[in-house]
């Protein structure tokens, strides 16, 4: 398998995957904090990736889909963009019902 396919089939893994420096737990950049809180503060949960645990990923992601820096934010397999999106969908309300319709959209596959 090709890193492009390795990471589709991470995106395609769960409903909602957040790519970070470090982990929920041990941020490594601020962005992937706020991310990461943004996310959790839903109470819906989400896989992650650790970009710095597969260097591959790390240098491929950013072409996947055309998006140039981390953290990134996939629902339902699709781009939503990167910390400050979510952090504007939050402030909007929209945030925890994206991520459980992408849930309920996972689950019924």
């Amino acid at each position: 398998m090709d890193i492009m396919q390795r990471i589709q089939a991470q995106v395609d893994s769960a409903p909602v995957v957040l790519y970070m420096k470090g982990t929920p737990q041990f941020p490594q950049c601020g962005f992937s904090a706020t991310a990461a809180q943004t996310l959790a503060s839903t109470g819906v949960e989400f896989a992650y990736v650790n970009i710095f645990e597969d260097q591959e990923v790390m240098q491929n992601l950013p072409a996947f889909q055309d998006w140039p820096t981390f953290p990134q934010i996939y629902m339902n397999s699709e781009l939503v963009g990167g910390g400050d999106i979510i952090v504007e969908m939050a402030q909007m309300g929209s945030l925890k019902a994206a991520m459980e319709e992408a849930t309920t959209k996972f689950n019924d596959k």
